[in-house]
């Protein structure tokens, strides 16, 4: 995973044909949040991930690819993974879709989450679609499970493209360390279930993209990180 400006091609080969998605991250606020720019290549019609602020930022890497943004996803409820989505929002004209309605509490106080932060106010964002185990979503002409983790948050979800073999996991794995539980409706256990029964299982082959850092794999995770050992 590389900075903003710098694609990563999902499912790409050693052919010369096209990959069925490119992925821009770009970090953005002082808390160097994950936000993600994903799309078809074959359309150019994609998603923004977690726009947690430095809206105009993400804009202008929008425009750079010359992407068509369908609609914003979220994984969950904390201030640096949606402090800039109802903004985005309200320039792309497109819906904000998650995450699970557990989270709602969070999002309604996202101003006091601002302010313990001592970040400036953000605009508070209204979900158009909450998510639950099970549903699918479609972005970037892909297909995404939904799997509902909590524990980092209460309706903290993971996007999984089985055919890809790729994860957005948010805030629930990293590579080498696990989400933060210490915060507002946080519990480690919980968190540790959600990851030993919803993404341990899905295979060491699957690749994920945290909400901060690294991208890594889930076989990887499996051998060296030390919250499995």
């Amino acid at each position: 995973m590389t900075n903003s400006g710098h694609e990563m091609k999902s499912g790409a080969t050693t052919e010369p044909k096209q990959p069925p998605v490119s992925i821009v991250v770009i970090p953005v606020t002082p808390f160097q949040q994950n936000c993600s720019l994903i799309w078809s290549p074959e359309t150019k019609k994609g998603a923004v991930v977690d726009p947690g602020g430095d809206v105009e930022t993400i804009v202008k890497v929008i425009k750079e690819y010359g992407v068509e943004v369908e609609k914003i996803i979220l994984t969950h409820g904390h201030i640096d993974h949606i402090g800039g989505a109802a903004d985005l929002a309200a320039q792309l004209g497109v819906k904000v879709i998650g995450p699970h309605k557990a989270d709602e509490p969070l999002i309604e106080r996202v101003a006091d989450q601002a302010k313990q932060f001592g970040l400036p106010d953000v605009k508070p964002v209204r979900p158009d679609e909450w998510l639950d185990e099970g549903d699918m979503v479609e972005f970037a002409g892909r297909n995404f499970e939904v799997l509902h983790c909590p524990g980092h948050a209460p309706g903290h979800v993971v996007f999984f493209d089985r055919d890809l073999r790729f994860a957005f996991s948010g805030d629930v794995l990293f590579a080498g360390s696990i989400g933060r539980t210490d915060l507002p409706l946080g519990d480690h256990d919980t968190l540790i279930r959600s990851i030993k029964e919803k993404m341990l299982p899905l295979g060491d082959d699957v690749s994920f993209l945290p909400g901060h850092g690294e991208a890594s794999t889930i076989g990887h995770e499996r051998q060296t990180n030390p919250f499995f050992k």
